[in-house]
């Protein structure tokens, strides 16, 4: 219910949600809430609510960087990134832009692929106290298998480009033409982007830039990295591989 009222707020209907909420399927809210998000492209973007409270990630991701990483870096993507469109006419679709991005403002292409990377790996997290044994099912599970040989020389090869990446940037795993792919990009550009070396649909995104893990970690990516895996959210990226 708290879902449907926040919906109906954000479109303008709260008023009427409660009626609302009583005559509109799930189905039908579906597709009202792709309605919804198609006419929330013109209004200034906004930080997204985090999946979890700040400290659930603990000990892998502690409170304070999460809370600086999402309040004050992902804050200046989402204010940055309206300021550059805040004086363009017209309907803005922000994965729309990413496949013209090189002809895009630079504050376009640096801000735009901070929110949207940012949003994306949030929702690909959770907690998962006391269990290291975190891996993942279904067709997910056997796609890694078939394009990896198995889940551990994936990890493996994820942890490793994750690792040499130079400089800041992100490690993903994405479907590209039917298979699944690792590859990385640097600073805030993403598979999505005309000018990514390697384009497909993300799966799994790691955040590989120091703010995401220095106050923890210092210059030990490679820990932050081996830590991490337990607390991806392998069912957020099922989802994402599953969806059309």
């Amino acid at each position: 219910m708290s879902d449907r009222r926040e919906f109906f707020k954000k479109i303008g209907l709260l008023g009427l949600s409660g009626i609302a909420t009583k005559l509109v399927s799930n189905e039908q809210l579906h597709a009202l809430e792709t309605l919804g998000r198609e006419s929330l492209q013109n209004v200034p973007f906004t930080l997204p609510h985090l999946p979890y409270e700040y400290n659930a990630l603990e000990p892998v991701i502690d409170e304070q960087t999460m809370m600086i990483h999402h309040t004050k870096h992902h804050q200046a993507y989402v204010d940055k990134l309206n300021k550059a469109i805040e004086n363009m006419g017209g309907k803005f679709v922000l994965e729309e832009s990413f496949k013209t991005i090189s002809k895009a403002d630079v504050a376009i292409r640096n801000n735009g692929g901070g929110h949207y990377n940012h949003s994306l790996f949030w929702q690909l997290m959770k907690a998962n106290p006391g269990s290291k044994d975190n891996k993942p099912s279904g067709k997910l599970a056997e796609s890694i298998t078939r394009d990896f040989k198995s889940f551990e020389d994936f990890k493996k090869e994820f942890t490793e480009k994750s690792t040499k990446l130079f400089g800041s940037g992100w490690c993903w795993l994405i479907e590209q033409e039917g298979k699944l792919k690792i590859t990385t990009t640097p600073n805030q550009d993403n598979p999505l982007m005309d000018v990514a070396s390697e384009k497909g649909k993300p799966v799994l995104a790691l955040d590989i830039w120091e703010h995401a893990y220095y106050l923890k970690y210092q210059n030990k990516r490679a820990d932050y990295i081996a830590n991490w895996w337990n607390v991806v959210n392998w069912e957020k990226a099922e989802e994402l591989y599953s969806s059309k």
